[in-house]
């Protein structure tokens, strides 16, 4: 009797432990559900974002144009930059971070695309010139990112900056861009502006 007894309490204790663990099972499984569900959504979030920043590059047209339309889009961030006071110090230091993130991106579209049309098209020296230049918008970026924002001397250092950028743009926009645009056929142009906006939706 006393083993039947023990036969009945250890099949019980079995069936505790296999219910236990279908039940961790289930809520392991669960949880993964989630945490996948919750990755796509997170993925989804990233694609919309990084689609919401390119789109201004993809329906300004062309390759050039869609370059025409970042530069006026960054000029016009540094207008709000220029129009703070060294009290605005939150305001300056977002706005500088949006200039940066929309010069690295407008940077790695010109330089892994257009600049590299640009020396096969014969215009090696021009190219590196302007691929040059982009070292130092990186060195203005460093300098501001490390002077206090309520200096006199950041914003002096902004204008310093914008100067150089306007320089470098009016080369591209006025002479190079145009020159090569006209240069390459309708079927190139057309592959310049897909891979650029490529390179473009990688990093926005």
């Amino acid at each position: 009797m006393a083993t039947t007894t023990e036969s009945k309490r250890n099949t019980k204790t079995n069936a505790n432990n296999t219910a236990k663990t279908s039940s961790n099972g289930a809520s392991l499984g669960v949880i993964a559900g989630a945490a996948a569900g919750g990755a796509a959504l997170g993925l989804l979030a990233m694609l919309g974002r990084k689609a919401a920043v390119q789109a201004p590059s993809a329906l300004a047209g062309n390759w050039d144009d869609a370059l025409k339309a970042e530069h006026k889009a960054v000029l016009k961030v540094f207008d709000t930059l220029e129009a703070t006071d060294d009290k605005a110090t939150i305001r300056r230091n977002m706005l500088l971070a949006h200039i940066k993130h929309a010069l690295v991106k407008h940077a790695i579209e010109e330089e892994n695309v257009i600049y590299p049309a640009l020396r096969e098209a014969g215009k090696t020296e021009q190219a590196d010139e302007l691929n040059a230049e982009h070292g130092y918008v990186k060195q203005f970026l460093y300098e501001l990112e490390n002077m206090p924002s309520t200096s006199p001397k950041w914003l002096e250092k902004v204008k310093e900056f914008r100067a150089a950028l306007e320089k470098h743009i009016r080369e591209e926009e006025d002479t190079l861009f145009p020159e090569l645009r006209a240069q390459l056929s309708e079927e190139k142009n057309k592959a310049l502006t897909l891979a650029m906006n490529k390179e473009g939706f990688k990093v926005a």
